[in-house]
């Protein structure tokens, strides 16, 4: 064999119902539904359960499945005091990895063998509740700070808000912070998502599935790009430096975040929306140089190299404009994913085969003995 694909790049792995991308048109959809009519018309609650069931909630659906995430959010006493103990200057990923993991310790239905699917779907969206309160905590906790006791008035992005920061969060926060839920719940056989679908594949769990998960996307050629597009940002400094910067760049072949994306070969159907919501926040806080500067450099990409943005360029501003710190832009990224991963393991178990994938062996030949030690 010497034909194949390295990093397994056009190799079809699988098949899925959930998420399409369609690379060289820039479209995405979840379930047949376009990702623009589901900002337009569905909160984030709907797009869970469209992932998890297959289809759209009607009204009493849509409102036990909020009552069911509200009610379950309460973190393990021992996963609390981890959080609490866990080095304040820790990557936040590194803390979500390890607490996703210790989850699993204190619940039955995590067990080796062969799975439930019903009791997978459980797991699934209590994993869905808890994620995005681990990051709240571990946040609150590294600053000295208590962590308010969950709302149950509040939806998903509102209650993360609030636990984050203390603050009643605001309608316009709320929603913004929905809209970026959406746009990350599913994006195809990305790395996280092969992660977790090779590990739920061995008949593992569903906490070992999203642990290497929250792993893959740790890294900065996953999840981690919107990180690096506000530290580029606030190394510019000013519009007035955007072109002296993106020309260095360029002329040392260095690659700029944010700029680009593996399967889209034309603009990202996600950046349109976050690009608005970046805009319209940072007319709303009087403080538009990051969008501008963003705005900058995506004119000079597409006009010097035919790239365009990517999702992660436009969340990293919207993210920061909200107040977030730099290094919660991805846990955030895993709070809306988990609902995209749990979503992907049912469907994995509903028709499972374990990943065996083969390698091209380019070591050398077959020698004709080991050599005594003496002589070598």
């Amino acid at each position: 064999m010497t034909d194949y694909a390295k990093g397994l790049e056009g190799v079809i792995a699988n098949e899925s119902a959930l998420s399409n991308v369609e690379g060289a048109e820039g479209r995405l959809s979840y379930l047949g539904y376009s990702i623009d009519d589901l900002v337009e018309n569905c909160c984030y609650e709907e797009v869970i359960f469209l992932l998890h069931k297959g289809r759209l909630p009607k009204q009493d659906e849509l409102t036990a499945l909020e009552k069911r995430l509200r009610g379950d959010r309460e973190l393990p006493q021992g996963v609390i005091d981890f959080l609490k103990n866990a080095p304040k200057d820790s990557n936040p990923m590194d803390v979500l990895r390890t607490a996703v993991s210790m989850l699993g310790l204190y619940d039955k239905r995590a067990t080796i063998g062969e799975p439930k699917l019903d009791l997978v779907e459980e797991v699934g969206l209590s994993l869905v509740a808890k994620v995005p309160v681990i990051v709240a905590a571990f946040h609150r906790f590294r600053k000295g700070l208590e962590l308010p006791a969950a709302r149950e008035d509040l939806s998903e992005a509102g209650n993360f808000i609030y636990q984050a920061t203390g603050n009643e969060p605001t309608e316009n926060a709320i929603k913004i912070l929905d809209v970026a839920y959406i746009l990350h719940a599913d994006h195809g056989m990305n790395a996280s998502t092969f992660s977790a679908r090779v590990t739920i594949a061995t008949l593992s769990d569903v906490y070992s599935a999203v642990t290497s998960a929250v792993g893959t996307l740790k890294g900065p050629l996953h999840g981690g790009a919107n990180e690096g597009v506000i530290h580029m940002l606030q190394e510019i400094g000013d519009l007035s430096k955007v072109d002296e910067y993106i020309e260095g760049k360029l002329t040392r072949k260095e690659k700029v975040m944010g700029i680009g994306h593996r399967v889209y070969k034309v603009l990202d159907p996600r950046a349109p929306h976050l690009q608005k919501l970046a805009t319209k926040l940072s007319a709303e806080l009087g403080e538009p140089k990051w969008i501008q500067m963003s705005e900058r450099i995506a004119e000079i990409m597409r006009e010097r190299k035919g790239l365009n943005a990517n999702v992660d360029f436009y969340s990293a501003t919207v993210y920061y404009s909200l107040g977030i710190p730099t290094d919660l832009f991805t846990p955030i990224f895993a709070i809306a994913r988990t609902s995209g991963w749990t979503a992907q393991v049912l469907e994995q178990l509903r028709d499972s085969r374990l990943y065996r994938p083969l390698t091209l062996y380019v070591g050398p030949k077959v020698l004709s003995k080991v050599p005594p030690i003496s002589e070598r």
